[in-house]
Parts: structure tokens; C-alpha cells; sequence
């Protein structure tokens, strides 16, 4: 049934260097593949509505998108919010290199109801946004001659949204900011730089290093190595403080290996740093040693991986801080380290797939839960954070005055929470999540991302049917 297509493909596949598999086939083989797989593999088959009908759905995206789950968190939110699909080329260079089509900046919402507060997060280095020297903190105020802040209409907002994403290199748009006033930005391949502003602080009479760190792309493995080898320089640091407010997740071995660089190998080593959960088909035909992921010692080339040996961490959070960055927290938990939160409630997901390719189409669909040492998995509502600190748009990311860097700092030098920011109780500090936090009216969070990059991913087994 996999790899009968209505348009099949030809020729090479650069992901694996062998010929496509794809053979003549018609839509409806491709939805009948969907609804097996999901049969198959999903999490949460026995919850699919079955009233559904294939035939009601044009395509086999349409028809893979009503096959998930109704169920709801106890917080209230869909228990499902991750179900989605992406050109397998277009996935393969995102995940592999972290290319994409863009101006190289990523735009949160302050507030995304008028009066409309989006601003720069951050800038790729060499992109057209870093050309036209834009920077962290400028504001939208129109885009296209549309006023951001202000205008209503599905319309205009519509027209805001798609030129925050463009669909193509090449595709321009006019932005007018507060500070630096109107550009022309153009679209072209920008590559992520997934570790970036390695440096160290010094607070009081400590040394602190700080890294931002923005995916689990496979490029960010060797600048995650190259930054522990920067703090262990010298006379090493003794603390850490982990900027993954904006990391939505990624590759799970990648997650691994940074806790493992993170902490020692005589608090790693045998110890699980993720157990996966799956259904009870067991799709994919695992024993339970194939399920548990170690705390992973060697980079991809074999080499080993450094450690900083620290019993303490300070991960700067929000809620795209997703999956496979939420995986990094829960699993140093599970082995004892400390792991203080400054910033806000992560995006609770601790679910993953294992991409699937089908015709062209790259399928996302929940198959496991992912639970630390302890056997704690259960934050589909987040983490709540140490200390509650707003993002800080008017420093930039590293800066020791920022907010939320700031606070780590405070609460590293003091064992407090600064003024005006708020801290969870010590029940609060375990590896239960908050239970009687009260929400933001709105957080910032990062405008019109991918569900590519809020995840959790394992490489892809052969189809269990």
C-alpha cells in the first residue's frame, strides 16, 4: 500500500541516494496508506472518531488532518495540537541543514489582538533582515502599507501573516519599523545558526556561561560542542545558563547529547535519558532496550563528547520552549540535576513521531510519549518556570541586563527571584508541573512558526505495515 502514488517520483532521493520507491497509484491509495498508518502507529488510534469517511477529503493531507485525536488536556487545550505534514524536500533540508525560505528574522506577538505588538525576536546572522540591520526588539508597524498594529479584517490580517511567512525566494514585502524606519525585504535561503552569543559572565565571584540555543537541527550538534569546549577553557565555569526560550525542539538525539555534555557520566551513565511510550500494537516492534534512550556520549562521527560536570542548570524559557527542549529539562530532573526555569511556562509537549514520507508528503502523527529516569512524562500543560520574567525586547539576547538573563543571575547569586517577578514554591521545583499557576493574559510567543519546530524526532524506521 506505501509508495502507490498519483504522481509518482522519479529519479534520485538525496536523502538516502537510492531511486524513490514510488510507484503509479491514485489518491486513493495514498489516503488508504494515511488512515493504516495512523491505525498502525498513532498514540492515540482508539480515540480517532470512526464515523470518519475518506471520501468526504479531496487529498490525502486533508483526510490525515481530521484522523487525530478530539481529546482535550486537563488544562483544557486539544491533547493533540502537533498533527501536521510537510514536503519531504522541503523537510529534509529544513531538518538536516535549517534552510528555509525567510528574511533570516523570527517576530513574536507581544499581543496579536488590536493594538498589535509583534516585534524582532532575533536576526540570523547573513540574512537579508542582519543586511538591512534590523535587530531585536524593532516593531512592526506596517506591512505592505497594511497597519499592523491597528487593522481588523480577515483581509489584512491575512495579508500581514502571509508576508511574515513567505512561500518562496524572492517573494518581497515592505516593512516599516519603529526604529529603523521602512525596508524592502526579499526572501532567499537563509540557514539557521542554531547556537549562537557563547560567552561567559561573570557573576560576583562565579563564572556563568550562557548560550542562546534555538533548534535541535544536526548543524547544532558540533556548535554545541565547540561552546562546551569554550567553557571549559581556562578555569571552566560554574554555572550555566541555557537560553532555549525560543527552541520549539528537534532532533532527540541532539537533546541527549547536550544533557550528557551538561552534567557527568557518573550521574549519566546507564541512566535512561528518555523511555518511549508507545501504543499498545507496539508498531514499530520494539523491545524495551530499543525504547530507551541513554544519555548519548559519543557525537554522530563516534568522537566523545565533553562534559561540564555541572549538578545545576538555568534554562530561560517560554512557550515555544517545545518537545525535544522540554525533553533536555525533564531528563536532567530525572537523574537529580537541578533545573531552575527563568522566563515562562513551556509549551507542554512531551510527545515525538517518527517522520514518514509517502508520495512526496512527510507525515506527522504522534506515536510515542517520552518519560525520563523516574518514569515522568505527564506535562502536556508545561513546565512552569522558578521565576516568571517577561521577555525582554529592549537588550539584546545575552546581554547580562536582559531580563530574563538577569534574573538567572539573581537567582543563582541569591536563591531568589528578582523584584517584580514572581516564584513558584518549593513543591513547585520537583518534577511535577504547576498546577495552580495562573496564565498570562497573553505571552509572547513566536509568530507564524512551523510545527516543524516544536518537536520531537526520531530518524525513520521501516513502515510496520
Amino acid at each position: 500500500m506505501a509508495s502507490l502514488c498519483a504522481a509518482p517520483r522519479g529519479g534520485v532521493n538525496p536523502a538516502t541516494n537510492t531511486a524513490y520507491p514510488d510507484r503509479a497509484g491514485s489518491l486513493d491509495n495514498e489516503k488508504s496508506w494515511v488512515r493504516s498508518w495512523i491505525d498502525e502507529t498513532y498514540l492515540w488510534y482508539g480515540e480517532v472518531p470512526t464515523t470518519l469517511k475518506a471520501s468526504d477529503y479531496a487529498t490525502p493531507i486533508a483526510w490525515f488532518n481530521v484522523l487525530k485525536t478530539p481529546v482535550t488536556t486537563p488544562s483544557g487545550r486539544a491533547k493533540d495540537r502537533f498533527h501536521f505534514t510537510y514536503d519531504t524536500e522541503v523537510y529534509r533540508q529544513l531538518s538536516q541543514g535549517g534552510v528555509s525560505a525567510g528574511y533570516g528574522m523570527e517576530t513574536a506577538s507581544i499581543r496579536s489582538s488590536p493594538p498589535r505588538d509583534i516585534r524582532i525576536a532575533y536576526v540570523e546572522p547573513n540574512s537579508p533582515a542582519a543586511s538591512a540591520g534590523l535587530a531585536r526588539g524593532a516593531k512592526i508597524l506596517t506591512i505592505d502599507g497594511v497597519d499592523v498594529v491597528s487593522a481588523a479584517g480577515s483581509a489584512n490580517v491575512n495579508a500581514i501573516n502571509n508576508a511574515l511567512s513567505p512561500k518562496a525566494v524572492g517573494e518581497s514585502h515592505s516593512f516599516t519599523f519603529d526604529v529603523g524606519g521602512t525596508v524592502q525585504l526579499e526572501a532567499a535561503n537563509v540557514t539557521s545558526t542554531p547556537v549562537q552569543n557563547v560567552r561567559i559572565l561573570t557573576a560576583g565571584s562565579a563564572r556563568v556561561g550562557y548560550l542562546l540555543f534555538n533548534e535541535h537541527i544536526t548543524t547544532s550538534e558540533a556548535l554545541l560542542v565547540n561552546a562546551v569546549n569554550t567553557f571549559k577553557q581556562g578555569a571552566g565555569i560554574d554555572d550555566l545558563v541555557l537560553d532555549m526560550r525560543y527552541n520549539g525542539g528537534g532532533q532527540l538525539l541532539i537533546a541527549s547529547r547536550l544533557a550528557y555534555m551538561i552534567s557527568s557520566p557518573a550521574v549519566t551513565g546507564g541512566k535512561v535519558f528518555e523511555q518511549l511510550v508507545f501504543n499498545d500494537k507496539n508498531p514499530f516492534r520494539q523491545t524495551v532496550a530499543q525504547t530507551l534512550t541513554p544519555f548519548t556520549a559519543t557525537s554522530r562521527s563516534g568522537q566523545p563528547l565533553p562534559t561540564l560536570g555541572l549538578s545545576r542548570v538555568t534554562v530561560l524559557t517560554g512557550p515555544d520552549t517545545c518537545s525535544a527542549s522540554e525533553s533536555v529539562i525533564n531528563s536532567l530532573r530525572g537523574v537529580g540535576v537541578t533545573v531552575n526555569l527563568v522566563g515562562g511556562t513551556t509549551c507542554g509537549k512531551p510527545y515525538g513521531f517518527i517522520p514518514q514520507d509517502n508520495c512526496g508528503t512527510t507525515y506527522f502523527a504522534i506515536q510515542f510519549k517520552g518519560a525520563n529516569q523516574q518514569g515522568y512524562g505527564d506535562y502536556s500543560d508545561g513546565f512552569a518556570p522558578t521565576c516568571t520574567v517577561a521577555d525582554d525586547f529592549g537588550h539584546p539576547l545575552g546581554d547580562a541586563g536582559e531580563a530574563r538573563l538577569a534574573a538567572a543571575l539573581t537567582l543563582r547569586s541569591t536563591g531568589a527571584c528578582p523584584a517584580g517577578s514572581t516564584k513558584a514554591t518549593a513543591a513547585r521545583l520537583g518534577l511535577d508541573k504547576l498546577q495552580d499557576s495562573t496564565p498570562e493574559t497573553e505571552s509572547p510567543y513566536l509568530t507564524n512558526r512551523s510545527p516543524l519546530r516544536e518537536n520531537r524526532l526520531l530518524e525513520p524506521v521501516s513502515d510496520p505495515g
